[in-house]
């Protein structure tokens, strides 16, 4: 199974919008992102984001492309403050790929849980717009497959 962790594309201050939605600059780089994932075959079952915001609209840009026909359910676990122990419980027992969208330092924290069993200290640097790939093998460990920066995807 294959895990891919999100952050929102970069959003706007909260002066600009209160809601905090996508910039057209992070609109833009969650397309990019979306087509070049989907121009290498990620097909997504199960997409789950936060609820904010910004991370729907990623989800959403992101879900159109690589996990068509598939809902994306709000997780009530995977906001910027909560603990990843939660949710890492669940993903153990999850069998299809799924993509999460969500925010620092949770998913920061994610990862190095599921890499190490430790939540600090991170050993990935998230960038808004941010995915990371983890697969987790037949003897139940977690790698980190790769991390890709909206920046490399740009046209």
């Amino acid at each position: 199974m294959k895990l891919y962790l999100a952050q929102h594309g970069e959003a706007a201050s909260k002066d600009v919008d209160p809601g905090r939605g996508l910039t057209s600059q992070g609109k833009k780089d969650m397309a990019a992102m979306a087509a070049y994932l989907k121009a290498r075959g990620i097909s997504i079952g199960q997409v789950f984001d936060s609820g904010k915001l910004r991370a729907h609209q990623t989800a959403e840009i992101l879900a159109s492309a690589i996990a068509p026909g598939a809902t994306i359910a709000t997780h009530e676990s995977i906001n910027p403050l909560d603990l990843p122990t939660v949710i890492a419980e669940e993903i153990e027992q999850w069998d299809e790929d799924t993509l999460v969208v969500g925010h620092l330092p949770f998913l920061a924290k994610l990862v190095t849980l599921l890499i190490t069993n430790h939540e600090e200290p991170p050993i990935v640097n998230f960038t808004p717009g941010a995915v990371i790939c983890l697969e987790r093998t037949s003897n139940a460990e977690w790698h980190i497959v790769w991390l890709l920066p909206p920046v490399l995807v740009r046209d």
